[in-house]
């Protein structure tokens, strides 16, 4: 099996498809690199598609202490397996914890990003949720080490932004619920506690985000009700950033509406190689609304 060998000596399984230009996919924390194999058949037509477990995700290794875990090691992972597989830049595709990551890799790693897909992106990112998500973050880890991982999965694939999943495609949720129950619930809490609880809020980057030139969208479904406003926010503050919307989307927006999700990259990726990308008119972010004053 490949596995690329990060700094800190813990080993990423990883897979690809097709050639052409890098796409780097990392996944979000309840799902895996299977996630991504409708992007990884649809891209791989067209370019060189990679995937990849983040740590705590088998086939990927599963370190046993959660300060093993941190939103800057599952940022650096990403350019651990570009360093392994020899690639000096790529699009950088990331959806929930893989977009946080994204971000970060923007933030981290500017000089090796052609561009970034923030997909996802909120979850407790609000400082007036900051202290409820982390309590959510210590129950969540909780119920891992307590029930194990089958248990969990049956819990937490129905949450009020992963339904719509459900009522859109119900074979399609049931495998999403069926490998996200295969995960290692160690891996799974040490992923809570390390990255996912210690994380800094949006609201605390704005000057990385109006620093950030890389080309970028921002993607969320419009039933993700944490990552409306901080999607906003992420538009507002990145100056190269544009938002997109899936209607009647929840969160598991690669996996509900695959179409219409590889149709709004696809579009981003040609436009970002053809040069065509722009970044904002700085006339457009005036305090007038009509621009008479």
């Amino acid at each position: 099996m490949p596995f690329a060998t990060t700094d800190d000596h813990v080993k990423l399984w990883y897979e690809e498809a097709g050639s052409g230009q890098p796409i780097v996919f990392v996944h979000e924390f309840a799902a895996d690199h299977r996630s991504w194999e409708l992007q990884m058949r649809h891209f791989g037509q067209r370019y060189r598609c990679i995937t990849y477990g983040a740590r705590g995700y088998p086939p990927s290794e599963v370190p046993e202490k959660p300060e093993r875990y941190s939103q800057d090691r599952a940022t650096d992972d990403i350019a651990a397996v570009m360093n392994h597989l020899g690639i000096d830049k790529a699009h950088v595709v990331g959806l929930s914890m893989g977009g946080f990551a994204t971000l970060h890799f923007g933030f981290r790693h500017p000089t090796r990003a052609l561009s970034l897909v923030v997909a996802g992106v909120g979850y407790g990112a609000e400082r007036d949720q900051q202290a409820k998500f982390r309590g959510e973050v210590e129950a969540v880890a909780k119920s891992l080490r307590e029930e194990g991982m089958e248990a969990f999965a049956g819990k937490y694939a129905y949450g009020p932004t992963r339904v719509q999943f459900e009522n859109k495609d119900p074979r399609g949720f049931a495998q999403f619920k069926k490998e996200l129950g295969e995960h290692s619930a160690l891996g799974s809490a040490n992923t809570q506690l390390g990255v996912q609880g210690q994380r800094p809020s949006l609201y605390d980057l704005i000057d990385q985000m109006r620093a950030l030139t890389i080309p970028t969208l921002v993607l969320t479904g419009d039933e993700d009700w944490p990552c409306l406003s901080p999607s906003l926010l992420m538009k507002r503050e990145i100056p190269s950033a544009a938002l997109a919307v899936m209607p009647n989307c929840g969160h598991t927006i690669n996996l509900e509406d695959p179409d219409l999700f590889n149709r709004i990259v696809g579009d981003f990726i040609v436009q970002v190689e053809a040069g065509r990308w722009p970044r904002r008119d700085p006339r457009a972010m005036t305090a007038s609304i009509t621009g008479m004053r």
